[in-house]
């Protein structure tokens, strides 16, 4: 795979282009957008080969950055996240890491549906968590966590670099899950808007 063919861009694009190249690809692929969509595995298989042709590129540059150094650790066999990660020995270690892993897959699904398996929410439930939104391209629920679990463990690495690489990519209004609208509200919204058009109605507008 050619991850730069996958984002739509080259080697000389410049990393805030890459960035936007990915946003946008993100926004049409993301499978919340193939609801009961007979596209829906299509468009699950692109997101994941995106996330994966991001990864590939951005690790790329920041091993060349740092002189062919790699500045993150290996998890899983794949790079994972920017910084030197202290080593986890919560009551949740086990589980984390397999949701390290998931997220290395790309398969974000699986990653959250260990997270709600958890016991209890502590910095690193709230950091992977928000690394699950960051890849899906929910960057404001992903500045959230990243930011809650910054505030519970103020001194790990990894937590405060992923929080300064999203300030810093310009992440915020990225895909955002659709919100459900209640019926309830819905009739409420029509109602407003039926006494607005009486009032103009008998105003003579």
């Amino acid at each position: 795979m050619d991850p730069y063919k996958v984002l739509g861009v080259t080697p000389q694009t410049s990393d805030d282009d890459v960035k936007r190249a990915y946003r946008e690809l993100a926004r049409k692929y993301h499978p919340d957008n193939y609801i009961n969509n007979p596209l829906a595995d299509l468009a699950e298989a692109r997101m994941k080969e995106i996330n994966e042709a991001y990864d590939m590129i951005m690790n790329e540059r920041a091993g060349k950055s740092a002189g062919g150094a790699s500045g993150g650790q290996q998890y899983g066999g794949q790079q994972y996240g920017g910084a030197q990660q202290r080593a986890y020995s919560g009551p949740n270690a086990s589980l984390y890491s397999q949701v390290r892993q998931a997220i290395n897959q790309g398969n974000l699904g699986m990653a959250e549906q260990l997270l709600q398996r958890a016991n209890g929410r502590d910095a690193e439930w709230f950091y992977l968590m928000g690394t699950v939104y960051y890849r899906k391209g929910w960057y404001d629920e992903a500045a959230r966590s990243y930011t809650q679990a910054c505030q519970m463990d103020p001194s790990n690495l990894e937590y405060r670099t992923a929080l300064n690489n999203l300030n810093m990519s310009g992440g915020y209004g990225g895909y955002r899950p659709m919100q459900e609208t209640n019926m309830c509200d819905f009739c409420l919204q029509l109602a407003i808007c039926n006494c607005c058009l009486n009032s103009c109605c008998n105003a003579g507008c």
